[in-house]
């Protein structure tokens, strides 16, 4: 065939009849896509079992978006993901975005917090301030929100935080009571999804049944206290970046989501109280089309696991709500400012796939901890896609197309298969004691790494297009100061000297006590957080009763 003797629709008519009816046409003929098809037409939105099931935004199964007006009503939140040295340095960077136009909060902290352990622990060592902030207590709560008005209805905060989640959950609770807000009007989220960290992050403290019984401590804590807070952020993001596919990541995120609406119901509690309030953080990955179609096939699964499976009747448990954030696994230190366009295009797929909260990396994040210029670059990233473009002007604007409503099925159908899977196994507990997502996600990754390496994955600057001289002046921007653990070591020492030994011994006791008899634990955490005691020491009362988890490579 001489394509360039024929016309532009003549050309597509017949690559597309070349593909229905002989299917003889190969990516290595024609390298319009990375697919086998390279056109799609009516006949492919027939083939769809059920048309209602694109429906209109607003309307079950919300494929085209859980809000009928979507941005044209309010924007996504725009929440970047900030953390690093000491609390007083993360706090001048929430300020300094907040002022820049930010709207919403993102914690982010380092490895030692994230495990468990205080900043004086020997495991700490090296790791304090160094890819997140350090918070060891009540105190460093304090510094880290000092001038921010937790409770105001404007004002919402995320954590990024799992296996001690319940810890910084208590010492959110006391920091409100500090500020004078009521628990009923706090606004946020707390990430707190124990069972990806088996899977891909692998910051675990206590053994996966124990984790699954403190979240859903924290999930009937925040039912009953904290109406408007999401005491869950169920989690495909590590996934994605520990090299999960995008079918991957869609079906064992909703697969976790499904173990932990089973655990809440087996405690007792009413479906519709509590699954309003779970939300969901996905990852938007560089292939700009399947993200999008990720994201609404997202919503759609979940609406059918809420309405069909569960029974859900308040429509508000049937709709999936997500956070997005850039691909971090996607940036590279080889002509690392070539990030700024992969972030960009990311981040558009978030916001036509319908994300209700974005965060948008910085692009030296490879080389350093974020630079306050390359921060605030990343949130006028978000700023022009919302402002600029016209994108937010009109609803779901894919909607309909033969492409992309193809691919939602496709993406839709395989992952459905991965959660019959993991139901046959006896639910996603089970797989991931089996280590059946690990074994997955490894062997994606393996094969991403492999297509790499034989230049069949193309990453612009690194195998492709490489040049010496973009590379020259990648100096390190920004770096934590290393003395920042000698500085938590003697804050830690000082509060130690001074709090009440005998009333921390007494709330040690009472969240020990209160584990052993398998009560809930957040009111004792509360308690000891008053009382100054540091996250270690709670995380080691909890590792006292359940044991300490550790992930054997």
């Amino acid at each position: 065939m001489v394509y360039k003797t024929q016309s532009p629709l003549a050309i597509a008519k017949g690559l597309f009849l070349c593909y229905k009816n002989l299917r003889s046409l190969t990516i290595c003929e024609v390298k319009i896509m990375k697919r086998e098809q390279v056109l799609w037409a009516p006949e492919d939105l027939e083939a769809i079992d059920s048309l209602k099931d694109i429906g209109f935004p607003g309307e079950f199964p919300y494929t085209r978006g859980i809000h009928p007006n979507m941005y044209r009503g309010r924007l996504w939140t725009m929440r970047q993901f900030a953390g690093f040295g000491l609390p007083d340095d993360t706090n001048k960077r929430f300020r300094k975005l907040w002022d820049e136009g930010e709207t919403g909060f993102s914690t982010a902290f380092d490895l030692a917090t994230l495990l468990g352990y205080d900043s004086d622990d020997p495991h700490s060592l090296g790791e304090v301030g160094k890819g997140g902030v350090a918070v060891d207590s009540m105190e460093d709560m304090m510094r880290l929100f000092r001038g921010i008005p937790i409770g105001r209805r404007d004002v919402s905060v995320s954590m990024t935080i799992n296996a001690p989640a319940c810890v910084f959950l208590a010492m959110y609770v006391v920091l409100a009571g500090k500020k004078r807000a009521k628990l009923e009007n706090l606004r946020g989220t707390i990430q707190n999804d124990m069972l990806k960290e088996f899977t891909s992050q692998n910051e675990t403290i206590v053994p996966h049944n124990a984790s699954m019984k403190i979240f859903v401590d924290t999930v009937e804590f925040c039912t009953k206290y904290m109406p408007q807070y999401n005491p869950i952020s169920i989690s495909g993001y590590h996934m994605r970046e520990a090299g999960a596919t995008a079918v991957q990541e869609l079906a064992f995120t909703l697969a976790d989501g499904i173990a932990y609406v089973e655990a809440c119901i087996e405690r007792g509690l009413d479906v519709d109280a509590f699954a309003p309030r779970f939300s969901f953080f996905f990852n938007a990955h560089n292939d700009f089309f399947e993200e999008i179609a990720k994201f609404r096939a997202a919503r759609r699964m979940w609406a059918h696991i809420m309405r069909d499976r569960f029974g859900a009747k308040n429509e508000a448990s049937w709709k999936l709500r997500f956070h997005a954030q850039t691909s971090g696994v996607s940036l590279v230190d080889r002509q690392p400012k070539n990030n700024i366009m992969r972030v960009t295009l990311q981040a558009f797929a978030a916001v036509l796939g319908g994300a209700q909260s974005v965060h948008t990396d910085a692009w030296d994040e490879q080389i350093s901890l974020p630079s306050e210029e390359a921060a605030l670059l990343a949130l006028r990233t978000q700023q022009i896609i919302a402002h600029e473009t016209g994108v937010a002007d009109v609803v779901d604007p894919l909607g309909g197309s033969y492409f992309m409503e193809s691919i939602t099925r496709e993406i839709e159908e395989k992952a459905w298969e991965y959660i019959e899977r993991i139901d046959n196994m006896g639910g996603m507990v089970r797989a991931v004691e089996n280590d059946f997502p690990r074994g997955e996600i490894e062997r994606s990754s393996v094969e991403f790494e492999e297509a790499k390496n034989r230049g069949e994955a193309i990453i612009v600057g690194v195998n492709k297009f490489q040049s010496d001289e973009a590379d020259k002046n990648n100096d390190v921007p920004f770096r934590a100061n290393p003395r920042d653990g000698l500085v938590q070591a003697r804050r830690l020492e000082k509060l130690r000297a001074k709090r009440d030994g005998a009333a921390v011994g007494r709330a040690l006791c009472a969240v020990e006590k209160a584990a052993y008899n398998n009560k809930n634990v957040m009111p004792p955490i509360i308690e000891a957080v008053k009382a100054f005691v540091t996250e270690g020491e709670i995380v080691k009362a909890l590792k006292n009763v359940h044991g300490d988890y550790k992930v054997i490579a």
